[in-house]
C-alpha cells in the first residue's frame, strides 16, 4: 500500500446495534472502504427510487421484488442439491442456517448481486439484481479447460474485491494470488469441481452421507 491505512475496526467486540450504528453513522468513508455502502439497507437507510429508473423499469417494484426474491431463495434451498449440501455440511460444523435470520433479501447497488456480512453473520441477496434462480456468469473456455477455469474464478473473485474494498485491481490481485493455491484445491464439501449440464451435483449430494453430512 502507498499510503497510510486507518486501522480495521474490530467488530468482534461490537453488539449488532453498535455495528447498525457504527455503518450508519459513525464513519461513513470507513464504511464505504469496506462495502458497506453498496448495501444501503445494512445500514438502515431507507431505499428510494429515482424517476429515470423508475421509468425504465428498473426501480418501483421493491415490494414484489422482495417477495420474489424470497420466493426464489426458498425454492433453491429446497431443491438445489448444492445448497443443500452447503448447508448439511454447516449444519454438521454447528452452524445451522435459519433462512429468515441468515438470508436476507435486499436493495443493493448494481454493482453486485448479493454478499455475506460477517459483522451480522447473513447472506445478502441482491432483489434488484439477482432476479433468476441461477445467476452464471463465466470466461471459461473450451481450450486449456484447466488454465481458463483458474483465470475465470480468478476474474470472478477479482470483480468482487474491486466491489467491496477500496483497492487497486494490482492490489486485488495481489491478495488473491496469495492465497489462490490453498483456496482452489480446497474442494470441500462438493468434494468435485461441478461440470457444466452434468450429473455432479446430485452425485455429490447423494455421496455427502458417506462424508458425515446426512444427506436426506
Amino acid at each position: 500500500m502507498t499510503e497510510k491505512e486507518s486501522p480495521k475496526p474490530d467488530f468482534s467486540k461490537l453488539s449488532e446495534e453498535n455495528i447498525k450504528n457504527y455503518t450508519r453513522t459513525e464513519d461513513k468513508s470507513e464504511a464505504k472502504k469496506w462495502g458497506y455502502d453498496l448495501y444501503p439497507e445494512r445500514r438502515n437507510e431507507e431505499f428510494k427510487s429515482s424517476w429515470t429508473n423508475i421509468f425504465m423499469g428498473k426501480e418501483g417494484t421493491e415490494a414484489t421484488d422482495r417477495y420474489k426474491c424470497e420466493k426464489n431463495v426458498y425454492k433453491c434451498i429446497k431443491s438445489s442439491p448444492l445448497v443443500k449440501l452447503m448447508m448439511d455440511a454447516l449444519k454438521s460444523s454447528g452452524c445451522g442456517i435459519d433462512i429468515r435470520r441468515h438470508i436476507s433479501c435486499e436493495v443493493c447497488d448494481y454493482s453486485v448481486s448479493g454478499g455475506y456480512d460477517p459483522t451480522l453473520n447473513q447472506i445478502v441477496v441482491c432483489q434488484n439484481v439477482a432476479k433468476n434462480e441461477g445467476l452464471v456468469q463465466g470466461d471459461a473456455s473450451i481450450f486449456r479447460i484447466k488454465q481458463a477455469h483458474q483465470n475465470c474464478v480468478k476474474t470472478k473473485a477479482l470483480c468482487s474485491v474491486l466491489a467491496v474494498r477500496k483497492v487497486t485491481a494490482e492490489e486485488g490481485l495481489a491478495a488473491i494470488e496469495r492465497v489462490f493455491p490453498k483456496c482452489y484445491k480446497d474442494l470441500e464439501p462438493i468434494g468435485r469441481r461441478v461440470r457444466r449440464n452434468s450429473t455432479d451435483s446430485q452425485r455429490a449430494y447423494l455421496e455427502a452421507g458417506y462424508y458425515g453430512y446426512g444427506a436426506d
